[in-house]
């Protein structure tokens, strides 16, 4: 696997990684140097083969140091959610087992209730200032040789699932014993040159949080191949824009909200950009709306491409755009496992019946760190090398994947399954509409009815009649079933930074409202 040393004597004065709003730029060399230095700061403090350091930081120049430091040490990096409570850093502090933290002076406030329960982080770095307790990483770095030691065992990432429905668990992949350097050793960056068609030509901008890992992984992957990596410290529409223009984007990766919130700019604003360096704009984590990639598609041309993958890394599928339009609504064919759709007993089922997505590996790619238990009910029954991550689909007679929902998303009314994921597509097309959730709530004679939830663009004012405009919107595009019976605003959705929706805390909001004396829920 190619790594930044690789391009430190190639190309050394590259940019390697820009940030958007501060416009700091990392040079490979930089990258490089700074990389060995905390590697070596590390070993010093007593790392070794194996342990886990933790990174806790909002999107910033320095993230990728951290990366490559452990990359090329042996050691497991998590990064860890800038917007979680104490207790939550905590729990992913002691869970991970993590001795080691790098965090930025911008969350100390939370760091003193975190570590005080975990007191097994001993080292303790922090950039852009210090806190008690931390050493400055600037300090250490300016210490540490920066002659790279020998071997360089190749370390991984263990990142955290999103935690939308329990508490989140680190997805864990047993260490190769390979070095850095190994000509077999692969990396995310092949994959990117073999489905995006990304070289070391390419400017791939990420406005996805870090410690997401289509954010962390698919952005090494860009480093992997010498291109240049620009960073958003946070999404904004027509900001994202603005950066494809000046830096020159061409290859982008989004998730579906983003796409809608960038439609919804108007095409006024859209057309005041030049965005012709474009080549590939991906998007990823949730199941894009068909309305909204055919707009875009035609908006921007075919270069709208999509990828259904998840953390735990069990598989991976790929659609181009053309491929798209001839076959809507589908995340491709797979690049990586191969799909098996199962009912709930782990039969087989024909083409075109939803069913659980597994994907079959040579062996399980992955366990659930301290969980035996959730790594056990990702197995199929009878194949333990087929994995799932409880996401329901179906494969079509030419073997393209199509996803419905979650399976734990899943409505059944009447004993007819229902999946929120369509008919949140549908709604959230309204010009009215910024975001939608959808979920089933209980009912004594449906076993469920559908409940959805909306948050109204800037201006627009909720009530009963918007509701039975809503309502009718959806009643002349999906069957009458799935036309939600109950229709509700808030100001804002909880979404988590990497696109998805939180719709566990929406419908424990709604759950427990039903339960107080006199609702009429």
């Amino acid at each position: 696997m190619r790594y930044p040393g690789t391009y430190s004597v190639t190309q050394p004065d590259k940019d390697a990684v820009v940030m958007d709003r501060s416009a700091a730029r990392t040079t490979y060399a930089q990258l490089e140097e700074r990389s060995v230095r905390l590697a070596n700061a590390l070993r010093a403090r007593g790392l070794r083969r194996g342990d886990v350091l933790a990174l806790l930081s909002e999107n910033h120049i320095r993230y990728f140091e951290v990366y490559w430091a452990v990359i090329r040490s042996g050691l497991y990096i998590t990064p860890v959610n800038r917007h979680l409570s104490p207790g939550e850093i905590s729990y992913q502090l002691t869970d991970s087992g993590a001795v080691a933290i790098v965090a930025s002076r911008a969350l100390a406030d939370v760091l003193p209730i975190a570590l005080a329960a975990a007191p097994q982080v001993s080292v303790r770095l922090m950039w852009d200032g210090t806190a008690d307790g931390f050493d400055s990483y600037e300090d250490a770095l300016g210490v540490a040789s920066p002659k790279q030691a020998e071997p360089m065992p190749a370390g991984e990432a263990m990142v955290y699932s999103s935690g939308t429905t329990g508490r989140p668990k680190g997805i864990k992949r047993p260490l190769t014993g390979k070095d850095l350097s190994s000509p077999d050793l692969s990396g995310v960056g092949p994959l990117e040159h073999k489905i995006l068609r990304m070289s070391g030509d390419s400017v791939y901008l990420c406005p996805a949080p870090l410690y997401h890992s289509a954010g962390l992984v698919w952005s090494a992957g860009a480093l992997e191949l010498g291109g240049t990596l620009v960073i958003m410290e946070k999404f904004d529409p027509e900001r994202f824009l603005a950066v494809i223009e000046r830096e020159r984007v061409t290859h982008a990766q989004v998730v579906p909200a983003m796409l809608v919130r960038i439609l919804k700019l108007g095409r006024e604003i859209r057309g005041r950009y030049d965005l012709s360096s474009l080549e590939c704009v991906v998007t990823a984590a949730a199941p894009c709306p068909a309305d909204v990639k055919r707009e875009v598609i035609d908006w921007l041309g075919p270069v709208v491409d999509e990828y259904y993958a998840m953390t735990e890394g069990g598989g991976l599928t790929f659609i181009g755009a053309r491929d798209w339009l001839a076959h809507p609504g589908s995340v491709g064919k797979p690049v990586s496992g191969i799909p098996h759709i199962c009912d709930e007993n782990g039969h087989q089922v024909p083409a075109r019946s939803p069913g659980l997505i597994y994907f079959e590996q040579p062996v399980a790619p992955f366990e659930y760190h301290g969980d035996a238990e959730k790594t056990r009910s990702s197995r199929h029954p009878e194949h333990p090398n087929w994995t799932t991550v409880g996401d329901v689909g179906y494969l079509d007679e030419e073997g393209y994947l199509y996803l419905t929902d979650r399976r734990h998303f899943m409505i059944i009314s009447g004993g007819v399954n229902i999946y929120p994921a369509e008919i949140e597509n549908a709604l959230v097309m309204h010009e009215k509409v910024a975001d939608v959730a959808v979920f089933g709530l209980p009912d004594p004679e449906m076993g469920e009815f559908v409940q959805a939830v909306v948050e109204l663009m800037p201006g627009v004012e909720p009530g009963r009649e918007l509701a039975e405009q809503l309502r009718g919107y959806a009643r002349g595009r999906l069957a009458g079933y799935k036309v939600p019976r109950r229709l509700d605003f808030r100001e804002e959705l909880p979404r988590l930074p990497t696109g998805k929706l939180a719709k566990r805390v929406l419908r424990d909001e709604f759950l427990a409202a039903m339960s107080r004396p006199g609702s009429d829920r």
